[in-house]
């Protein structure tokens, strides 16, 4: 029987594991018992200042550029419920299942805190959604990530009132026909309730979260597809050596020359053919410092998210031991929008170094090896047109690495009138991401065919395991056939985390 992981959650110690594990794997959340008193508390002092007639934006106010609108205290239940319906605007797909848990497991991060106002029990009903698999559809785009993700945040949060659609047990159906299967009733909400749920950075962290973790696997498989590529144009070592790296220690570059060093020993070729030349091309050549600067710009964005999943986000925060109410500017996302384009350079560049190589491996008159890795060329294109896919899948990343915090657009009235981008940084940068995977996936389909011409020369130790498994599944290409479903199951062994499995088995964990 297997036993079901809990996070407990404090609002101060989430992980990025953590996040994954209840993402993709179903972990279950409860709260940490701290965290009731800490939100009763400030449930309660915002209940008390309703009653006490004090001006509050948010609470007793309207929003954005109507904050200077008084709200009677019998009307903020209305201003609550009011503010989720008008705000969930949202167009586009839906966002995945695992983003979505993503997004509830953050947002109930943030308020266990207790500075939002939120109750106990509209809390724990957030909590019971996740925990029984009840996902909020939330359209992907309306978003500009100022306060917070708004418009997805109140997709979310209106599912909690019984409005909106929800996705159950594989199927997509209203709020209400989900409740009623696991006899739940929809939450009233409270003052200041509306508020706490759809204000904050939650969506684009969200997915920053998912990004880092699956862009610290595909970083390191490029690095094992590098090396098989380097064997199979019978590269030479020299540009790895410890000494060189030593005299320019970013920790990036650093890693990736080690990682080349530990993948590329005990090879029968590199030890053949390394008197042939005394440097590579840069694509081969200079990988650790490309893929070295992609791994220090990872590292930047993954400290700014771990910082981002445990902070509290929205707006006006409570006080309730000082008895007051502070509004800021937490919500507005640029330490993720910023953090987020720096992230999509980084993964674009993973990939435009990968299509470099993909160029090199099927050009005989810089590979040395048969046109386009084909036995009888000419009847025969071989790997001529994978090279065409990934130049285009590059030049789209090209556009889409464009920095989205730069773009600036004001909204409510010139009262939000500089707005982050952040959600729309963090959702391209997925996209390029994910067209990474698709460039290194080519790459090693690639690298893997012109190795065969090496043999029966035994590749290192992690070249021969990366090769290894792109064999168990796509054999060698005699003659033209169908490729696309080979450069699927290439996909499918890169993000799914089998090359580096296998790769790592062999060398041990790679930097």
């Amino acid at each position: 029987m297997v036993v079901q992981r809990v996070v407990k959650l404090d609002g101060h110690s989430l992980t990025l594991e953590e996040v994954v594990g209840v993402a993709r794997d179903g972990w279950q959340v409860t709260l940490d018992p701290s965290a009731a008193a800490f939100v009763e508390r400030g449930s309660q002092a915002v209940s008390s200042w309703v009653d006490q007639g004090r001006v509050v934006y948010g609470i007793t106010t309207g929003f954005g550029d109507l904050a200077n609108v008084t709200i009677p205290p019998e009307r903020s239940r209305a201003l609550q419920r009011n503010l989720l319906i008008s705000h969930a605007c949202g167009v586009g797909e839906p966002f995945p299942e695992d983003l979505v848990r993503a997004i509830m497991l953050l947002r109930i991060n943030t308020l266990t805190r207790g500075f939002s106002g939120i109750s106990l029990p509209t809390l724990t009903q957030l909590v019971n959604y996740l925990n029984l698999g009840i996902h909020p559809v939330i359209p992907s785009q309306g978003s500009v990530g100022a306060s917070g993700d708004l418009c997805p945040l109140s997709h979310l949060a209106i599912t909690l009132i019984g409005e909106g659609e929800v996705f159950f047990k594989g199927r997509r159906m209203p709020t209400m026909e989900a409740l009623r299967e696991v006899s739940l009733t929809p939450v009233d909400l409270g003052p200041k309730e509306g508020l706490a749920l759809n204000n904050g950075t939650t969506v684009m962290t969200a997915i920053a979260a998912l990004c880092v973790v699956d862009a610290q696997m595909l970083f390191k498989t490029a690095d094992a597809v590098a090396a098989v590529s380097l064997e199979a144009l019978h590269g030479v070592p020299y540009a790895f050596d410890r000494r060189t790296h030593d005299l320019r220690p970013h920790n990036g570059q650093r890693s990736v020359a080690s990682n080349m060093r530990r993948l590329i020993e005990g090879s029968e070729i590199v030890e053949k053919y390394k008197g042939n030349r005394v440097q590579d091309a840069y694509s081969l050549r200079c990988i650790p410092q490309v893929h070295g600067a992609s791994r220090d710009a990872l590292e930047y964005v993954r400290q700014k998210v771990e910082i981002e999943i445990n902070s509290v986000t929205d707006n006006p925060l409570i006080f309730p031991a000082d008895g007051e109410a502070i509004s800021g500017g937490n919500f507005h996302g640029q330490p993720i929008a910023i953090a987020m384009d720096f992230f999509g350079i980084a993964a674009a560049e993973i990939a435009n170094i990968s299509e470099r190589r993909i160029a090199r491996l099927v050009d005989h008159k810089l590979s040395g090896l048969p046109p386009f890795l084909a036995k009888d060329s000419g009847v025969n294109s071989g790997f001529m047109i994978p090279q065409y896919t990934a130049a285009s899948i590059v030049s789209e990343n090209k556009v889409l690495a464009h920095p989205s915090s730069v773009d600036s657009i004001p909204t409510s009235a010139n009262q939000e009138d500089h707005v982050s981008m952040g959600t729309y940084a963090a959702r391209k940068g997925r996209q390029i991401l994910d067209n990474a995977a698709k460039v290194v996936s080519i790459e090693l389909l690639t690298a893997a065919q012109g190795l065969e011409f090496s043999m029966p020369l035994r590749p290192g130790k992690g070249t021969y395991a990366a090769y290894s498994s792109i064999r168990e599944r796509v054999p060698f290409m005699e003659k033209d056939e169908y490729i696309h479903p080979m450069i699927c199951e290439s996909l499918s062994l890169v993000s799914s985390g089998t090359i580096l499995r296998a790769v790592e088995s062999q060398v041990g964990p790679l930097d």
